[in-house]
């Protein structure tokens, strides 16, 4: 039991003779680094360069947790930039809408301007607002009407391509039954072969075409308009391309776009003058006739 203590005793004295000479070294180590001294410097360099290689097992994992640190920090701020990229992309995608509208709002007010049709024609130029239900299940309602000139069966075009026909006139407004409908019935040209057909509305986007004079002849991507047959649309107005639909049969792609469908063009169909004789080209009024000169 006494050599028990003694053991005990010995050892806790050592222990406090280790931690007493790591002490001194760790202060005399402070003091060192702190003299501002040529040759303390050199002395300095001396036990860096003598222990420091020497420690590379001990100093690799602070510098791996350093770099794991490190990391973690640059996960964290790419993390956050990229939410904030997120929703910097949200809030373009919101300016890009706005602007597409505008834009196709701007392209159709343009191609009304533009548009170049028989000087035969005037027309006027109405909104389409919403359909309040008719007959017709593919129809709109125009914000112009009886007092701006509108009459029933007058075409309209969007600037693109025909549109419908009027049907029904009040006094401020009018509605719009849409070559889309079942019972918009057309008469229409193929060119460049100049075969005659007739595009008959399905209430689908692309209407049908019906009745086609030499149907073999006619391929995808030719050109229909119309051919002004029964006097109820004005000739050569653009309706849109041949296409097959996925059932087979010839089908129109309007040119028109009623998905955006927003302004339109009424056509108004006047009279042209008439030219009678050459005389009239001139547009000189001719002369009464007077007495014959004698024959000398």
């Amino acid at each position: 039991m006494a050599a028990h203590q003694q053991v005990n005793a010995s050892w806790r004295a050592l222990r406090r003779l280790v931690l007493g000479l790591i002490l001194v070294v760790l202060l005399a180590l402070f003091v060192l680094w702190r003299i501002d001294n040529p040759r303390v410097e050199r002395l300095r360099m001396a036990i860096v360069d003598r222990f420091v290689p020497n420690m590379e097992w001990v100093l690799a994992p602070v510098t791996k947790f350093s770099r794991i640190i490190s990391d973690y920090q640059s996960y964290t701020l790419i993390y956050e930039r990229n939410q904030e990229l997120r929703q910097e992309l949200q809030r373009m995608k919101g300016w890009q809408e706005a602007a597409l509208q505008l834009e196709q709002t701007n392209a159709q007010l343009r191609a009304l301007n533009n548009v170049q049709l028989s000087p035969g024609l005037r027309f006027v130029t109405g909104e389409v607002i919403t359909d309040s239900g008719s007959p017709f299940s593919q129809s709109g309602l125009l914000n112009v009407g009886r007092l701006d000139g509108i009459l029933d069966g007058q075409a309209t075009v969007d600037g693109l391509g025909l549109v419908g026909r009027i049907s029904g006139v009040a006094e401020q407004t009018s509605r719009i039954v849409f070559l889309t409908d079942v019972s918009s019935q057309v008469p229409v040209i193929i060119r460049p072969i100049g075969s005659r057909a007739i595009v008959h509305g399905d209430n689908s986007i692309a209407p049908r075409l019906q009745f086609v004079e030499s149907i073999e002849d006619v391929l995808p991507g030719m050109r229909v308009v119309t051919s002004g047959d029964g006097g109820v649309f004005p000739a050569d107005i653009l309706i849109g391309q041949v296409v097959f639909g996925s059932d087979g049969k010839l089908r129109i792609a309007l040119a028109a776009d009623f998905e955006t469908l927003e302004f339109v063009r009424i056509l108004r169909n006047s009279p042209l003058d008439r030219i009678d004789g050459v005389g009239g080209l001139v547009g000189v009024e001719p002369r009464e006739a007077g007495p014959e000169s004698p024959v000398e």
